[in-house]
């Protein structure tokens, strides 16, 4: 697989792949997706970054540099998700 895209379909699998791929079980695609992940992460510094990507992350690390004392315990954040739940 290259990853490109070509009318909705990966250029480098053919229908009848992508077709066996959603045939399979959660389980399987679960793990599938997991091995991607590991995969893409292994080389994260190649995949692009998009202009939206970088100036989200660009706006917050300014606003943290500007504050950077306020911030969250990781426990005041899990507290605050249980409360949501």
């Amino acid at each position: 697989m290259r990853g490109a895209r070509d009318g909705g379909r990966l250029c480098a699998m053919s229908d009848s792949d992508v077709a066996e791929l959603l045939k399979l079980p959660a389980e399987e695609k679960l793990r599938l997706l997991e091995l991607l992940w590991e995969n893409l992460s292994a080389s994260a510094s190649a995949l692009p970054l998009s202009d939206a990507h970088r100036a989200a992350i660009d706006e917050s690390l300014a606003e943290h540099r500007q504050a950077p004392d306020d911030v969250l315990t990781l426990e005041q954040v899990l507290s605050g998700v249980r409360r949501e739940r």
